[in-house]
């Protein structure tokens, strides 16, 4: 009995926790931090991120000695020169060398600390884009997550109209057995119910394709059971709405990113022409070499160990190697005079680049002020549209109301009185739909005024 409860025990705590899964719902800000965390675009960026790391290390390399050794061994056989006495003769001679070269910048036009500098300021521009990519994939979220809401209230709208009509349709059969209504209003009743099956039907679908557009926007494995909490608050919680278009763009000026992106672009193409410029400068290199040589002859061709101890002809390996080592040392300068107009075509490249640059931040700021003002005014349209659909609402549900009034007592037609029933779905329709208008487009603004969706 005891192995039995145990066994069941686990059972009900297993089959609760999976119900629990299935049954959660995720927040806006749950859906945010998940595809910040997982989106394929955002883990793209951050390898961009770790590639300017790797350009910076390459320029702090540039800074230190270059260090590189060498080493050959050869034989040479048939007629050779006696290294002894000078006469040549059929033997097999063997030749060892040995040598390292280091090498070091000391004046190279400066080009070896811009492009620090430039490597400096391509991890920034790549935290930017990093930062306008998380931003932009918050952004389409919210926009996913309000889709759902919209179409979850859209549903319910749907399903009430339906079950209101189910009802008129037993009430209008009673109706026809009693002799108070002709038979042809029963059926355009039927009709109507009809097709609000069919709205509820399209409606449900709506809501199921939005839920899966989110789930792949999160890379969801899984999204047969997901869902979203219902959150419809309209309020403008960080009164954004109080600012002006002009105090929204002054603030944008400081926070967009795609403004930080472009300026810093900027001085990435500034510091490219310092690079080629550099180019028309001298450079100056300190080098030292260190080289050594062993030779032998008489010596059997697969015999080389005899070396180590020397022959009759050559003296031992470490002594050759000791007597006939050098050394080398200075500085080498060079002085560019003509390259058949390389280094003047970059430089004229990286000019055109830098004016390229020059024009997109202009470009930006001048998007930036349009998109604020257009944001601006689409908000303030999107409240008024929404305070407009609320009053239309309440004046297409008192027409209804007596409307059905009307019906009841036979003093209205089914025709009229289905009309009177679809300007008021249409009414309900309508005031969510710029509910959540008002509420995606109050999102963007906050975003030029520099708040985040959720703080990550």
């Amino acid at each position: 009995m005891k192995k039995n409860s145990y066994i069941s025990f686990v059972f009900i705590t297993l089959f609760s926790l999976s119900i629990q899964a299935q049954s959660k719902k995720w927040t806006l800000e749950e859906c945010v931090k998940y595809a910040i965390q997982n989106n394929i675009s955002i883990k793209q960026s951050e390898l961009d991120s770790k590639t300017a790391l790797i350009e910076k290390k390459g320029a702090i390399g540039n800074f230190l000695p270059s260090l590189n050794a060498n080493a050959s061994h050869s034989w040479n056989i048939g007629l050779n020169q006696d290294i002894t006495t000078g006469l040549l003769q059929n033997q097999t001679t063997q030749f060892t060398s040995a040598g390292a070269n280091v090498g070091v910048d000391i004046y190279k036009g400066l080009q070896n600390q811009n492009t620090l500098r430039r490597a400096n300021l391509s991890i920034v521009a790549a935290k930017y884009q990093l930062l306008k990519m998380q931003e932009d994939i918050a952004l389409n979220v919210a926009n996913a997550f309000l889709q759902i809401l919209f179409n979850k209230e859209n549903l319910k709208v749907q399903k009430e109209q339906l079950e209101i009509n189910e009802k008129q349709y037993v009430r209008s059969e009673e109706l026809v057995k009693a002799g108070s209504i002709p038979r042809g209003d029963l059926l355009d009743i039927k009709a109507t119910v009809a097709l609000n099956n069919q709205n509820v039907i399209a409606a449900d679908n709506a809501l199921l394709i939005s839920k899966l557009s989110l789930a792949q926007l999160l890379q969801l494995k899984e999204f047969e059971d997901f869902d979203v909490v219902d959150d419809t608050d309209i309020r403008d919680k960080n009164n954004i709405m109080v600012q002006t278009p002009a105090a929204i763009y002054d603030k944008a000026l400081e926070n967009r990113t795609e403004l930080k992106i472009a300026r810093t672009n900027l001085e990435i193409a500034q510091k490219d022409l310092e690079i080629a410029k550099g180019a028309f400068q001298p450079t100056l290199q300190g080098f030292y070499s260190f080289n050594s040589r062993v030779s032998y002859a008489d010596v059997p061709f697969f015999d080389s160990m005899r070396n180590l101890i020397g022959t009759k002809n050559s003296a031992p390996f470490f002594e050759q190697f000791n007597s006939n080592k050098g050394q080398s040392f200075g500085a080498q300068l060079s002085i560019p005079i003509f390259n058949g107009f390389s280094v003047r075509n970059n430089v004229e490249r990286s000019k055109v680049s830098l004016e390229r640059s020059k024009i997109a931040v202009e470009q930006q700021d001048l998007d930036l002020q349009r998109n604020v003002f257009t944001a601006f005014t689409d908000a303030k349209g999107a409240l008024n549209a929404y305070e407009s659909s609320v009053v239309a609402l309440e004046a297409r549900q008192g027409a209804y109301d007596y409307a059905k009034e009307k019906y009841d007592v036979g003093l209205m037609n089914s025709f009229d009185f289905n009309q009177s029933q679809t300007l008021l779905t249409n009414a309900q329709s309508e005031i969510i739909r710029t509910k959540y208008d008002y509420i995606f487009k109050i999102k963007i603004l906050e975003f030029y005024f520099g708040i985040p969706i959720i703080k990550y």
